[in-house]
C-alpha cells in the first residue's frame, strides 16, 4: 500500500505589528550576559497533577475541560466564535475556514473545525465576488488541516538561533556582520543578534525580494539595505531581520534552515506535520490561501494551495526565516507544550528552561506597548486579548493563524484559518484572535479566596460596572477589608474604591493598602485606584472609613472602548469598628441569587 507524506539615541516608534498588517536576561531595558543554565520558565497556576518539579514535564492527551482545570462553557464559547467569522465579518466572511486547539497543562481540551479548508477556485476583482468550487470538490476544515503559518514561520527560526546561542556559537550582542560579513553593507555594521530577534535592527520593514531574478540578486539586495534607523533606537516588525537570521544560521551550521528544522526541532519533538515545502500528496489535507494575481498581492499565480503564500519566501524556494513553514495545530500544541515545560516534552529537550527564559523576557522595555523576547511578542492584547499578560508569548501569522502562550495560567491557544481565501482584502483586523483569546481567559477560573463567591466587574468594553456597599453607620470609626484580584489593561481600565459621607451625592477615592500572598509590606494606593497586572492571584486590602453616621463604599471599574485583561473581583469583605461586625458580604448559595444581586461565581 502507497503511503502518503503524513506517514508518520531618540527613541521613536517604528511599524509595529498591528500596523504591518551566550544567555541573556531583560533587566529594566539593558541585556545582562551570562553563562546559560538554572533558571526555569515554569508556569504558576498549574491543574492538579501537572505541578511543576512533580516529576516529568507533562505530555499532551486529550481531556474534558475539568481534567485541564478549565470551565466547559468558556470553551464552548471560542468554538462558536470561530463559527461565527465564517459569516459576514462585516462584509465578507474573516475566513473560509479554522481550527481552533485550546488547553492547560497536559490536556488539550478543545479541538475542532469549522468551515472549509478549500472553498474558493477563483476572485473576480471586477465584481468582488469569488468563484466558488462546485461543492463536492471543496474540502472541510478538519482538526489534522495544513495551513500555512506564514509569519508563525518566525517562532522556528528564532529557536533554532536561541539553540545555537545556548551552544556557544552565537553571541546574542554580537554583529551579524561577525557571521554573515556580506550584512554589513549599507550601513548595518552595528546590527546585533539581538536587535534581529526583537526587531530593534532599524531596517525596513520589508522589500520586494520577489523582484529579483535570482537568490543571488535577492542576496545582494538584501546586503544593500540602508537602515532607516539606528540599531536599538526604533521597534519596527521587520521581515529582513529574520531573513537575516536565516542566513545567519546557515552560516554558522552550514545547513540549509529547513535541514536545520527538521534535525533540531521538528524531528526530536515528532512534528510529523510540520516543515517548508510540503510534498504534493500533502494537498488535499492543506487549507487554500489566496487567488494571487496583483493589484492586491504581488505576483499572478492564481489559487495558492499547498505552497507557500509569501512573496518573498516563495522566491526563496518556499524556505525562509519569516515564512514558508506549514503545520498544523496538534503539532503547535505539542511546541506550546514543550516550551511551557521548560523546553522539554516526552523526555526530548531542544532547550535549557534557561534558554526558554530568554523567549519570555522582554527585551524592549524601551519601546512600551512592542514588549518582546527572543522571537516572540509579549503582552499583545490586540490579539491574545486577556489572555496578555507581561510573560504571555505569541504570534501572529498574515495567513490568519496565531499561537499563545500563557505560563501565569499553563494554558495555550492556536487558532489556524485561512483568512486571505479567497482574497486578503475580505479581511481586517484581528478581532477573531481577540474573541477567543477573551473567552479562553474566562476559562481559567478565579476562585475566591474566602467565602462561596466574589464580585466581578465583568470584561466588557467602554463600560462601568459598580459594586455598592450598604450605608454604614461608621461614627465610631471603622475599617474595611476585604479580597481584591485584579488584571487590567493597564491606565485605561481601572478599579476605584471611592465613598460617600452624604447618600451618594458626593464621591471621593478611598485610599487603601493591598498585600500580595506572602508579601511582607503593603502597598499604599492613595488614590484609591488599581489597575494593570497584579500577577492574577488575591490581594488582601484593607482602608480605613471616614467617622461618620452614614458611609457608603463602591467599587467602581471603568473600561475604554479597546481592550481588556481578565477583570475584577472584589470578596470577603467585611467593615468592623471597635471589634464589633457592621457588616460582611452576603455569600450566594444558588446561581439564581447570584444573577439577581450582581454577584458572579465561576463554576466548572
Amino acid at each position: 500500500m502507497v503511503k502518503d507524506s503524513f506517514g508518520g539615541p531618540v527613541q521613536r516608534r517604528g511599524i509595529s505589528r498591528r500596523r504591518f498588517g551566550a544567555g541573556a536576561l531583560a533587566l529594566g531595558g539593558a541585556v545582562v550576559v551570562a553563562p546559560l543554565g538554572g533558571g526555569t520558565a515554569s508556569a504558576a497556576g498549574r491543574p492538579p497533577g501537572d505541578a511543576a518539579g512533580a516529576g516529568p514535564r507533562p505530555v499532551l492527551r486529550r481531556g474534558s475541560a475539568a481534567r485541564a482545570g478549565l470551565l466547559g462553557e468558556r470553551l464552548a464559547e471560542i468554538t462558536a466564535v470561530a463559527e461565527k467569522y465564517l459569516g459576514p465579518s462585516p462584509a465578507h466572511p474573516y475566513w473560509a475556514g479554522a481550527v481552533v486547539l485550546a488547553g492547560r497543562g497536559g490536556t488539550v481540551a478543545l479541538e475542532t473545525a469549522v468551515g472549509r479548508a478549500v472553498r474558493y477556485s477563483d476572485y473576480d476583482a471586477a465584481t468582488g465576488r469569488a468563484v466558488e468550487f462546485p461543492p463536492e470538490e471543496q474540502i472541510d476544515a478538519t482538526p489534522d488541516t495544513v495551513y500555512d503559518l506564514a509569519s508563525l514561520s518566525k517562532l522556528f527560526t528564532s529557536l533554532l538561533v536561541v539553540q545555537q546561542l545556548e551552544r556557544g556559537r552565537i553571541e546574542l550582542e554580537a554583529p551579524a556582520a561577525r557571521y554573515v560579513p556580506e550584512f554589513a553593507g549599507g550601513g548595518k555594521q552595528d546590527v546585533t543578534i539581538r536587535h534581529l530577534l526583537t526587531h530593534t535592527s532599524g531596517m525596513p520593514a520589508w522589500i520586494a525580494l520577489y523582484r529579483q531574478p535570482d537568490r543571488e540578486a535577492m542576496l545582494r539586495a538584501l546586503w544593500a539595505v540602508e537602515p532607516t534607523d539606528p540599531p536599538g533606537t526604533v521597534y519596527r516588525y521587520s521581515d529582513l531581520s529574520l531573513i537575516t537570521l536565516q542566513l545567519v544560521l546557515e552560516r554558522v551550521t552550514g545547513k540549509p534552515l529547513d535541514a536545520l528544522l527538521a534535525e533540531e526541532l521538528t524531528g526530536p519533538l515528532e512534528l510529523t506535520r510540520t516543515r517548508y515545502n510540503p510534498p504534493a500528496d500533502w494537498r488535499p489535507r492543506i487549507a487554500a490561501t489566496e487567488v494571487s494575481r496583483p493589484p492586491w498581492a504581488g505576483l499572478d499565480r492564481g489559487l495558492v494551495w499547498g505552497e507557500v503564500h509569501d512573496e518573498n519566501a516563495y522566491a526563496m524556494g518556499g524556505v525562509a526565516g519569516h515564512a514558508g513553514v506549514f503545520s498544523c495545530a496538534w503539532d503547535l500544541a505539542v511546541l506550546a507544550r514543550t516550551l511551557l515545560n521548560g523546553g522539554e516534552y516526552g523526555g526530548v529537550r531542544i532547550l535549557s528552561e534557561r534558554s526558554v527564559e530568554l523567549l519570555f523576557s522582554d527585551f524592549n522595555t524601551d519601546f512600551p506597548g512592542d514588549s518582546h523576547g527572543l522571537g516572540f511578542e509579549l503582552n499583545q492584547h490586540w490579539y491574545m486579548g486577556a489572555m496578555a499578560t507581561p510573560r504571555t508569548a505569541g504570534h501572529t501569522g498574515f495567513t490568519g493563524t496565531c499561537i499563545v502562550l500563557d505560563p501565569t495560567t499553563d494554558s495555550f491557544l492556536v487558532l489556524l484559518g485561512n483568512s486571505v481565501h479567497p482574497v486578503r482584502t475580505w479581511r481586517s483586523g484581528s478581532a477573531p484572535r481577540q474573541a477567543a483569546g477573551e473567552r479562553m481567559a474566562r476559562a481559567v477560573a478565579v476562585r475566591p479566596a474566602h467565602g462561596a463567591a466574589a464580585w466581578f466587574g465583568g470584561m466588557t468594553t467602554a463600560a462601568t460596572a459598580v459594586l455598592t456597599l450598604p450605608a454604614l453607620d461608621t461614627s465610631a470609626g471603622a475599617r474595611l477589608t476585604g479580597d481584591l484580584w485584579w488584571d487590567t489593561e493597564a491606565t485605561y481600565d481601572v478599579l476605584c474604591a471611592e465613598v460617600s459621607t452624604d447618600g451618594g451625592a458626593t464621591w471621593l477615592p478611598l485610599p487603601f493598602t493591598t498585600r500580595a500572598p506572602r508579601g511582607k509590606q503593603d502597598v499604599a494606593r492613595a488614590d484609591g485606584r488599581v489597575s494593570g497586572f497584579n500577577g492574577r492571584v488575591w490581594h488582601r486590602f484593607a482602608a480605613q472609613l471616614p467617622v461618620s453616621a452614614a458611609t457608603s463604599v463602591r467599587w467602581r471599574y471603568t473600561t475604554d472602548a479597546r481592550y481588556v485583561g481578565r477583570g475584577v473581583y472584589v470578596g470577603a469583605q467585611k467593615v468592623a469598628s471597635r471589634g464589633a461586625l457592621l457588616y460582611a458580604d452576603a455569600r450566594p448559595a444558588d446561581l439564581a441569587r447570584v444573577t439577581a444581586d450582581g454577584w458572579t461565581r465561576e463554576r466548572d
